[in-house]
């Protein structure tokens, strides 16, 4: 795969799948603030300015790849391909769960005031398919672009993301009580659930 065909279909797939995101972005606007200072303040002096960086980066690539190839994996055309495998999985699920979640939809951990327990569609196997799918994308990105500088500035904005989840769920436990445990439960925080397990008073807490 050639640095063109890259840029090609990494143009291709966001063409498709941000439309979707604006949309269902724009749908669930209410004009209701969130405090975001409930992620804590190492979340917000990580998550969205290693974000920010890992865009620039990629897109510096997409308008010339020549200027991230001091950071190349030099990887082989096999495992660029298998990249692009893992990115159309990633914007499928991506789709899927904009249109699960509707109105619940936010950029944060704050639980709107009339938000509604979701657990149908994606939300029926893991309950951060949004995570789940960004973190897809993240080992795509990678593979596509060929790129350990993207690897290292949206894998941290992942972990990032991993890290407030307990935060988010806390919050999830406090406005459905015994209906989100039992969700827990019954389901995987990234990854499908094999089998159930009982959710300890630490998990409540964290």
């Amino acid at each position: 795969m050639t640095d063109n065909t890259a840029r090609l279909i990494l143009l291709v797939g966001f063409a498709l799948v941000m439309p979707a995101g604006f949309y269902y972005r724009l749908r669930a606007r209410t004009g209701e603030r969130l405090d975001r200072r409930q992620e804590g303040w190492l979340i917000l002096l990580t998550l969205r300015p290693f974000a920010l960086t890992a865009m620039i980066g990629l897109l510096a690539y997409l308008i010339a790849p020549n200027w991230m190839r001091w950071s190349s994996l030099h990887l082989p055309g096999w495992a660029r391909w298998t990249g692009v495998v893992i990115g159309t999985a990633a914007g499928l699920l991506i789709v899927w769960t904009f249109r699960w979640l509707g109105h619940n939809l936010t950029d944060t951990v704050v639980t709107r005031r009339h938000a509604t327990l979701v657990t149908h569609g994606p939300y029926r196997w893991v309950r951060h398919p949004f995570y789940l799918a960004f973190g897809l994308a993240v080992v795509a990105n990678t593979l596509i672009t060929d790129n350990w500088f993207l690897a290292v500035t949206a894998g941290a904005a992942f972990l990032a993301i991993v890290a407030r989840t307990s935060i988010e769920e806390r919050n999830l436990i406090n406005r459905f009580g015994d209906d989100y445990v039992a969700y827990m439960q019954r389901t995987g925080r990234f990854v499908p659930r094999v089998k159930r397990r009982p959710i300890r008073d630490a998990d409540r807490r964290q």
